[in-house]
């Protein structure tokens, strides 16, 4: 399954976006009110979406200033969450991806969730 957000125009330079990404403390800011977030070091976070199990995100990929790759640390689960940066006349463009390989059963049940859930984010990184 493959899903993506909006692509979305921040204030901030790649460099910023990508710093604050790369602090997984940060994504609790990023995160719907009601969804459970949880700090699990310093390169995981533990987060929970209404209706769905809770899920290890851990800090996967870095690519300076244009990617940062989350990706689960369950085995349950086997799925990415990608930020791809790019450089702007007037700060930074974000868009948000999530890859993941699920049966046809699951994937139609979370698809839902979890394109509102990317929406979501990339509506946090626009505010940021």
């Amino acid at each position: 399954m493959n899903l993506e957000s909006r692509k979305v125009p921040t204030q901030k330079n790649p460099e910023e976006l990508y710093t604050f990404l790369t602090n997984v403390a940060n994504f609790k800011e990023l995160m719907p009110d009601d969804t459970k977030f949880e700090l699990r070091g310093d390169d995981s976070f533990l987060f929970g979406l209404k209706g769905m199990p809770e899920i290890k995100l851990q800090l996967k990929e870095q690519t300076p200033y244009s990617k940062v790759v989350l990706g689960s640390a369950s085995d349950k689960f086997d799925f990415s969450l990608i930020c791809d940066i790019e450089d702007k006349e007037a700060g930074s463009e974000a868009q948000l991806f999530f890859t993941g390989d699920f049966n046809p059963m699951m994937a139609m049940m979370i698809k839902g969730p979890i394109k509102k859930f990317l929406e979501q984010l990339a509506k946090g990184l626009e505010q940021f």
